[in-house]
């Protein structure tokens, strides 16, 4: 990775990996644009437990073990928790073997280090990259609302249009599903939000063709990545959308997307509908913007070239 290029984003990851955490996370680390203070795990795609064991061996596979892991909440905040096994594998990150770490998570927990953190943290100047459930963001928010002064952006993935639909139900989003009180009330806390919904991810695809670029890479990571993408097709899915590298790709390429401002609601009801993100776009004083389609061709460039350095 060159020395040369200057970090202009300060970013925290709350990530519940996760195949797709694995790419974002992975991209993240070989851009020299990013400087990572750390990375918060919550209960999302697999139990606590395995996310973050899962983020201690993208550590040590990005040679970044020096990006410490805090573990979070262990459940949504009034639901029963929902895993992604049938995506994601029982470990998480199935279709490559990772040894297991070295490295340990620290023992401080993840929600008392991101208010720490943030509210050490210079007016605006970290960006929070949301790659699960929001439980662990609307938790530190009760406890220290000001914290968002320190946020310069905070990039979510999750939710979709009511155009699109769902991935988990018909309505709703994975993410935004599992604890949709805690998504309810990030939203609500009018942070400078840029969403990463289903509308966009579903045009970023992993075809056969370009997770094989990836793996010509040679080097482990890219050889890793590309076995944990392609199993979901393994696993029968067919092209899966890229969803949460989405989120880093918009830091650094943001001439890649397109996108419209929109106020977010969601809906905590207890009937199908549950999850729900409805979206009304281009309202005046719109805090949300919401990514909504974007160049596949140059993300998959971004990302092979990136994680070829690592």
């Amino acid at each position: 990775m060159s020395d040369q290029v200057m970090a202009t984003h300060r970013i925290i990851f709350d990530t519940d990996p996760g195949i797709d955490d694995a790419a974002a996370i992975l991209l993240a680390m070989s851009s020299p644009e990013i400087e990572i203070l750390g990375m918060s795990t919550v209960a999302g795609n697999v139990p606590l437990a395995l996310t973050t064991t899962n983020a201690l061996k993208l550590c040590e596979l990005g040679n970044r073990t020096d990006i410490k892991v805090y573990p979070g909440a262990d459940r949504p905040l009034k639901r029963e928790a929902a895993t992604a096994e049938h995506v994601h594998g029982m470990t998480g990150m199935d279709g490559a073997v990772l040894p297991e770490p070295k490295k340990r998570a620290e023992t401080q927990h993840g929600i008392d280090w991101l208010v720490a953190t943030l509210l050490a943290a210079e007016p605006k100047s970290i960006t929070l990259i949301v790659l699960g459930p929001q439980t662990n963001i609307a938790l530190a928010l009760r406890r220290a609302p000001r914290i968002r002064e320190a946020l310069r952006e905070v990039v979510i993935m999750g939710g979709a249009s009511e155009q699109e639909g769902g991935n988990i139900t018909p309505y709703a989003e994975f993410n935004i599903y599992v604890d949709p009180e805690a998504a309810a009330e990030v939203f609500d806390a009018k942070l400078p939000v840029t969403l990463v919904s289903l509308d966009v991810a579903r045009k970023v695809v992993g075809t056969v063709e370009r997770l094989d670029r990836l793996r010509h890479n040679g080097n482990a990571a890219s050889v890793a990545l590309a076995d944990m993408l392609g199993f979901y097709t393994g696993r029968g899915k067919g092209n899966e959308p890229m969803y949460d590298p989405l989120t880093i790709a918009w830091l650094l390429q943001p001439d890649l997307f397109t996108s419209r401002m929109a106020q977010i609601e969601v809906d905590i009801g207890d009937k199908e509908t549950a999850g729900q993100t409805r979206m009304t776009f281009d309202v005046p004083g719109a805090t949300n913007r919401v990514l909504v389609d974007c160049k596949a061709s140059g993300f998959f460039d971004l990302l092979t070239t990136r994680v070829a350095r690592i």
